[in-house]
């Protein structure tokens, strides 16, 4: 973790004078998960190829992502094949070499630039941990296994506001920016909470929602790549 927020820092680099803390999602947001469903279709037997098809299936149909396990092992329980991959030496899991190229950077550069900048996201306790030790340029790093809480749910975004209350003492839900893929899980509810946001396009959830005219009318800051968000924030 960084040290904590110098405002001296702030100088050299524009920032934006409406947000002071960027939010971000972590999967294909930060992190590309390619490596994760081939893993669990190698996993169940499954072509890769089909394992995917039959995932974007599932998700143009607006349905929980998880269902996919169900059409190759019903009765699929997720905490119980995680422990089994993990005993059989075969864990679910990224590393740092599944970072998108242009997230480790964004990070440190609105972190120097004097953002607040957390990681929030529906994530394991192992991935905190994972996430934690790979010494991010970042304030805080939290999961949804951390808090008990999993976006969509409401409270989830209430947290975040909460947090960056805590960190940056007088900060609203107006000046924080949450970034994400998803229309569902991510922007929706941050725009209920109150929260500016920011959609980035890749990843299954990022092309599908990426023309939803909602997200079109109602999204602050519309990315091809996240090195694109320092300068639209410190337009703002």
């Amino acid at each position: 973790m960084t040290p904590q927020h110098d405002p001296g820092r702030s100088a050299a680099s524009p920032r934006s004078r409406t947000i002071e803390a960027v939010v971000f999602d972590v999967g294909e947001t930060l992190v590309d998960e390619s490596i994760e469903y081939h893993g669990w279709a190698d996993w169940l037997g499954v072509p890769r190829h089909t394992f995917s098809a039959v995932f974007g299936g599932v998700v143009v149909d607006g349905r929980d992502h998880l269902e996919v396990f169900d059409y190759f092992k019903p009765g699929f329980d997720l905490e119980h094949e995680r422990r089994a991959r993990a005993e059989a030496g075969r864990p679910e899991g990224y590393s740092e070499r599944d970072f998108y190229p242009d997230a480790r950077p964004t990070l440190a550069a609105l972190h120097d630039a004097g953002y607040l900048v957390i990681i929030a996201a529906n994530q394991t306790r192992q991935s905190h941990r994972r996430l934690e030790a790979m010494n991010l340029p970042v304030d805080l790093v939290t999961t949804s296994d951390t808090w008990g809480i999993s976006k969509p749910d409401p409270r989830f975004f209430t947290k975040v506001v909460e947090v960056c209350g805590e960190l940056r003492p007088g900060l609203e839900a107006g000046r924080i920016c949450y970034v994400g893929d998803r229309l569902d899980n991510d922007l929706r509810p941050a725009w209920e909470a109150g929260l500016r946001t920011a959609h980035i396009r890749r990843g299954p959830w990022g092309f599908l929602h990426a023309q939803d005219p909602d997200l079109v009318a109602k999204t602050d800051f519309r990315l091809e790549t996240l090195a694109d968000l320092p300068a639209l924030l410190a337009e703002q």
